[in-house]
């Protein structure tokens, strides 16, 4: 393109940039004048007290306030909830400030007074039954059943007509019903049996509408309906715009500002058509009037007033220059049809281009179109899917709240948009609804499938296949099936810890049945052999057997009595003082008989200090010495054993080790079970309790006992907590 093609372009848009310009602030400079009318006609309309408008606009306005009332008066009656809990939770409630209009009473269903709030001669006119009897020029019956429901809403007075009472019944019953079903003032009372009416004599109505039209010129909010119904503004647009369009027309004629053959203008015929189709279907043209309306008001951005006027008037210059530049690019992207004649809608036309690329006859510019559109409906395709399966992966434990909005909002623009049509909405919608019946069918079908699925999984949960996997992608049921999944793995280990118990209960009647019988047999035995023995001596030796054995019978009954009480928690603890360091001591010395026999090398690794913790000291001793009696039974001989206590920030820890005489081969998990004993073979002799016994004392103590082994070690780690000593026990020390 030659420099003189480019400067005709350069003039050209300087020049449709200034008309464009001029056409909005010539727009901007009516606001004035559309702002006086507006007040003009407002300040009419509000200088009528008695006008009919604002009679019924009034009313409106304190419906809401009336059916708040029902409650607050109900309450006053019944006094369901205190009135002070009511201010405190509600605070004043606007129906105080329009009471003082109305005369008001609560009635029962016989027409009885129950608030006492009027006179007799008021309560009478308040429920006279003839709008002329009554003296009322607007009433108001609120009507509530036996079930505490809402029944009726009725209307009526001198200063209204059949029409206005049908108005207001419609608004007062809505917002009746609005208060009735919201969580808030409803929720003090619940009235039943009753009629509360209203009444305003002319004087109050009058009185009322005009404090009313006083707050609503006070706060800016306008009688008149808009700016469009203005001259200034309809004849000023309409003006402007035939201005715009014949410089679309008309300024190609020169060529020096010629700019039609720009390549924003080359479109095809149907875009500008759509737009100005869409505008118009949507109402976009009445954008512009709500904004000029709050423009004039003062209302459009916070701070009007204070410096925000010309953030304002740029934005409606910004407003105004789009508006006519969307007229000035339509016009003259249509204006290529005088210069092209046919060949306009041969090349400038979707429509011809589709033609031809369906018939095989299309251009390279028909193809390239087809693609681009096609790329487009590849990318539309793309993100309904991912939406649709973002769905169908919903998880209703998380973000609940989020997704549903998201599914709400995107069906509210669906259906704002449909309503922009008007005329044509009716069609849109039949579309929509056949696009949402199919998108919900597919939806439908792909949960029963998934259900299904789901179905199956629980069935062999049912039949007791706990082996079986639980796997595949179920969408939205996938939070269930992990569920599931955690149901298996409890199903599977309860089912496992049943039949251990199973084998404990058989070992345990064995074990019982053994251990019991054995000291049992020896002392019948002894017994008989007591009766006829005449030698001195060997009654003497019988009756150290009988002793022996009937002790071990004792200590083994006593140990079964101690593990029953501690598996039913039904011990009481004695807690109390105590030096933990003392107490290991203490049974290392009374047990040092039996570890000199079993020939072990004990190493002490204790505090040097006094360690006293709240502790019950006979379960803790019992601990304790069961730990290091069962190191004598099973230590191999000559080892050393290594006894160490650590104090830690909130327990102690104490660890004893040992190398044991025989091969340990048991599960160090259940070597802490009843009746477990490390000795398989039975040599020594034990009742497979003491285990059991100190792992229940630590945990009644809130402590714990672990076992566990590497190779030929034997290791016990007990842990206590440091628990919080008594205040009176502290000053007591």
């Amino acid at each position: 393109m030659d420099t003189r093609s480019k400067n005709s372009r350069k003039a050209g848009i300087i020049v449709v940039v200034i008309l464009l310009s001029l056409c909005s602030l010539i727009m901007m400079s009516q606001y004035n004048g559309m702002k006086y009318v507006m007040d003009a006609a407002n300040s009419e309309a509000a200088a009528d007290a008695e006008s009919p408008v604002l009679y019924e606009s009034a009313l409106r306005s304190i419906s809401y306030d009336l059916a708040e009332g029902n409650y607050l008066l109900y309450n006053e009656y019944v006094n369901e909830t205190d009135p002070a809990d009511v201010l405190d939770e509600y605070g004043h409630r606007d129906f105080d400030r329009s009471k003082r209009y109305v005369d008001y009473e609560v009635f029962d269903s016989d027409g009885e007074q129950l608030l006492k709030n009027e006179d007799e001669e008021t309560a009478d006119n308040l429920q006279a039954n003839g709008e002329e009897d009554a003296g009322y020029a607007f009433r108001a019956y609120y009507t509530f059943s036996q079930n505490g429901e809402l029944s009726a809403v009725q209307i009526d007075g001198t200063a209204l007509s059949p029409e206005e009472e049908y108005n207001l019944e419609s608004a007062y019953l809505s917002s009746a019903q609005e208060v009735e079903y919201s969580e808030d003032i409803s929720s003090i009372a619940t009235p039943e049996s009753i009629t509360v009416i209203y009444g305003m004599n002319q004087e109050n109505l009058n009185s009322f509408a005009e404090a009313w039209s006083e707050d609503y010129q006070e706060y800016g909010v306008v009688l008149y309906d808009s700016v469009r119904d203005t001259t200034y503004y309809a004849d000023t647009l309409w003006t402007l715009c035939y201005v715009t369009a014949a410089a679309a027309l008309l300024l190609p004629l020169r060529k020096k500002l010629d700019i039609s053959e720009m390549k924003i203008f080359d479109v095809p015929f149907e875009v500008p058509i759509l737009v100005w189709l869409f505008v118009y279907a949507a109402s976009l043209d009445e954008l512009p009037a709500r904004i000029v309306d709050l423009t004039v008001q003062g209302a459009l951005l916070p701070g009007m007033g204070n410096g925000m006027e010309i953030i304002a008037a740029v934005f409606n210059f910004a407003m105004w220059f789009f508006i006519f530049g969307l007229l000035f690019w339509g016009v003259t992207s249509l204006r290529a049809m005088i210069r092209l004649k046919g060949a306009y809608w041969r090349d400038r036309t979707l429509t011809m281009k589709l033609i031809r690329h369906y018939r095989g006859q299309g251009t390279e510019s028909d193809e390239e179109m087809v693609r681009k559109a096609g790329g487009i409906i590849k990318r539309i395709k793309a993100f309904f899917a991912k939406q649709y399966d973002a769905l169908q992966h919903i998880d209703f434990r998380e973000k609940t709240n989020r997704t549903i909005l998201k599914i709400v909002i995107i069906n509210y623009i669906i259906l704002a948009i449909v309503c922009f049509f008007w005329i044509f909405g009716t069609f849109a919608l039949i579309i929509y609804s056949v696009i949402l019946f199919l998108f919900l069918r597919k939806y439908v079908k792909d949960l029963q499938e998934k259900y299904k699925l789901l179905l199956k999984s629980t069935n062999q949960l049912a039949e007791g296949h706990l082996d079986a996997p639980i796997e595949g992608d179920i969408g939205l049921f996938n939070p269930i099936q992990d569920e599931l999944k955690k149901i298996q793995k409890g199903f599977k280990k309860a089912v496992d810890e049943e039949v251990k118990n199973e084998r404990m209960k058989t070992e345990l009647v064995t074990n019982v049945s053994h251990d019991l019988r054995t000291p049992l047999t020896a002392i019948i035995t002894y017994t008989d052999l007591l009766k006829n023995e005449e030698d001195e001596e060997k009654r003497k030796e019988y009756i150290d057997v009988l002793e022996r054995k009937s002790l071990r019978l004792k200590v083994l009954i006593e140990d079964l009595f101690e593990i029953s009480k501690a598996a039913s928690k039904s011990v009481v603890m004695h807690y109390m003082k105590v030096d933990i360091v003392d107490l290991i001591k203490q049974v290392g010395l009374e047990n040092d008989s039996k570890i000199k026999e079993a020939n072990l090398d004990f190493r002490w690794n204790l505090p040097e200090h006094k360690l006293v913790m709240w502790l019950d000291s006979q379960k803790t001793y019992r601990i304790l010495e069961n730990l290091i009696v069962n190191i004598t039974k099973y230590a191999m001989p000559h080892t050393r054993v290594y006894i160490e206590m650590t104090e830690q920030e909130n327990n102690v820890r104490i660890s004893m080790k040992n190398i044991s005489a025989a091969e340990l081969n048991f599960d160090t998990e259940e070597i802490t079970d009843r009746f477990v004993r490390g000795d398989v073979s039975r040599n020594t002799e034990g009742s497979g309790l003491g285990l059991a016994i100190a792992k229940s004392f630590a945990e009644l103590q809130h402590g714990t006992l672990k076992i566990s082994t590497e190779a030929d070690l034997f290791k016990a780690d007990i842990m206590l907590p440091k628990l919080d000593i008594p205040p009176e026990e502290e000053q007591a020390q």
